[in-house]
């Protein structure tokens, strides 16, 4: 099934959306992590940490961080649940290696194995990890079925999928103020900063398209996944969605 956000690319070149988006954080990862901070006023730490608290509700040894990015997530996972083992992947060389090093700092460069990787064909035998993880990078998935069936597939019976994803507010009032922060500022400041005049505009673009609420659940569902449900935060800027594998 085609969906609104495979169609939105971050540079409309005529390269597949999975190269554009390789190229992109490539481009955007020295301030990768600022930016992430100054756009979410340091919310984006709340949300990871609501999605981790909800995981520690389930038996996990193994995890799959997909699209990891600089390992912000990987890194909390490690610190609070402490599993046996944790692989973080992304497309990105650059933001991989600002994860290497982030995590070398911690001390914990041997507990976490961050490899470039696609979540549209995992390198992973069937069944491997108890749970997958993705924070902010389901939008940027070139196939979205593909993407769910493959994590599906990597998860052992009894695995979890835990996705954080960021969302448009259905409140009118709410969704003006959204508008204006994230059509027009965070465009401008993206610009400034990174230094990419297409990264930050291809954020709101990229948000506004992805599948949300039900769609997102049904999609889910279509992989495979049972239980799912989602929780909206932040008057809706932001959902995690849950779904498990029977």
């Amino acid at each position: 099934m085609d969906y609104k956000a495979e169609k939105i690319t971050p540079y409309h070149t005529k390269a597949s959306k999975t190269e554009q988006v390789q190229e992109m954080f490539d481009s955007i990862a020295p301030a990768y992590d600022f930016m992430n901070r100054a756009m979410t006023f340091g919310i984006d730490k709340i949300w990871r940490n609501i999605a981790v608290r909800k995981l520690s509700h389930y038996h996990i040894k193994s995890i799959l961080d997909v699209a990891t990015g600089t390992g912000d997530l990987a890194m909390l996972l490690h610190k609070k649940i402490h599993p046996e083992k944790i692989h973080g992947i992304d497309l990105s060389d650059n933001m991989l290696s600002i994860a290497k090093e982030k995590a070398g700092k911690k001390g914990i460069a041997k507990d976490i194995t961050f490899e470039k990787g696609d979540c549209l064909s995992l390198k992973y035998a069937d069944a491997t990890f108890d749970a997958v993880t993705v924070a902010y990078g389901v939008r940027n998935f070139e196939r979205l079925d593909d993407g769910y069936s493959e994590m599906y597939r990597v998860l052992g019976k009894g695995g979890v999928v835990c996705v954080i994803e960021l969302s448009t507010p259905r409140n009118r009032f709410t969704r003006v103020l959204y508008n204006l922060y994230a059509n027009h500022l965070i465009p401008l400041a993206g610009r400034i900063i990174s230094k990419d005049t297409r990264a930050y505009s291809y954020l709101p673009e990229s948000i506004e398209a992805v599948a949300q609420g039900k769609e997102m659940l049904d999609i889910m569902s279509r992989a495979g996944f049972v239980n799912c449900r989602c929780y909206p935060l932040t008057f809706g800027t932001c959902t995690i969605y849950i779904g498990e594998k029977h």
